[in-house]
């Protein structure tokens, strides 16, 4: 029951995802807002909803390490595995000023948050500043929303799936099933999973750094899959950068905030790095305009997920 049970979360998912990025993307056209802005929020925020519950959750069942390794283990299938995997269906063009500035702000949070584990343990002093610096950036993200919408003209739109006069109520049914949806899906195909991998005996830390990473991942893997598949590169890469963002600063930061979160060695020595070069790696593409994340690229990143995630399992 426990496979029947996962498929049934991953059929879940993939409906979802095509839901959100439908509703996404069309109320940014109703809204007169970048769609990446819109993938950075709404988007980012809703497809991170598995995090935030299975890491509130770890901490109050005494397993922070499950909580801390749920939030880098993602960050890390983030890029390699959600944008390796769509890479393979559609080049994704990533440059552009937007996307340049949220990725800064992205990097700068993943430097803070190694530093902060250093000298862990994680405390609810350290989740308050992870909640402020995150309010800082959503009131940025909210003023350039602003700003383009008084300054933006009106364009034509040549989207796939898009219909710019999409009555309001079906884009709120859209966002409300997506948003629902996600979390649901993931719940069901974690849980589902954990079942499986508990019956091999594998360790909590492997379980978290893979397993429960891969799973909670699975939002954003699906609503990258189809915006990649619709053509919107903003909406995939917006909402990769978002969900890490997101990650690293509310879910850590409100998960601290039930429990202290102490950081294993291992992850001082290695996890945390990784997390690190996989955020680094995208820098070409986000600053050079004639660099794309191709099919060569899209394999190469994967792959590397693969050989991490044998790594920890090995290690």
């Amino acid at each position: 029951m426990d496979f029947v049970f996962a498929g049934l979360g991953l059929v879940i998912l993939l409906i979802a995802g095509d839901l959100l990025v439908r509703g996404a993307v069309n109320m940014s056209l109703r809204l007169g807002v970048p769609a990446l802005i819109v993938s950075l929020t709404i988007v980012a925020f809703g497809t991170s909803a598995p995090e935030l519950l299975i890491s509130v959750d770890s901490v109050l069942n005494n397993a922070p390490g499950l909580a801390l390794g749920n939030v880098v283990g993602s960050n890390t299938a983030n890029i390699l595995l959600v944008l390796g995997v769509p890479a393979l269906i559609s080049r994704l063009h990533t440059s552009g000023d937007e996307i340049r500035k949220s990725y800064v702000t992205m990097i700068a949070a993943t430097l803070m948050f190694i530093v902060a584990a250093f000298f862990g343990p994680l405390t609810w002093m350290h989740g308050l500043l992870f909640l402020a610096v995150l309010v800082v950036v959503l009131g940025d993200q909210g003023r350039q929303a602003m700003a383009h919408r008084r300054s933006a003209k009106e364009a034509e739109v040549d989207l796939e799936g898009v219909d710019p006069d999409m009555p309001w109520w079906k884009i709120s049914t859209f966002l409300v099933l997506g948003l629902i949806g996600l979390p649901l899906g993931a719940d069901i195909l974690v849980k589902a999973a954990l079942s499986i991998a508990t019956s091999y005996g594998v360790s909590d830390r492997v379980i978290g750094l893979t397993l429960v990473a891969i799973g909670t991942s699975l939002p954003e893997l699906a609503t990258t899959v189809v915006a990649a598949i619709r053509r919107q590169a903003d909406v995939a890469l917006g909402n990769v950068i978002g969900s890490n963002l997101f990650n690293l600063l509310a879910i850590t930061g409100i998960a601290t905030l039930f429990g202290n979160i102490p950081v294993e060695p291992s992850f001082l020595k290695f996890d945390l790095w990784v997390m690190l070069v996989a955020s680094l790696l995208l820098a070409p593409f986000v600053f050079r305009d004639s660099w794309n994340i191709t099919r060569r690229w899209g394999t190469l990143l994967t792959a590397l997920y693969v050989f991490y995630t044998l790594k920890v399992i090995y290690l």
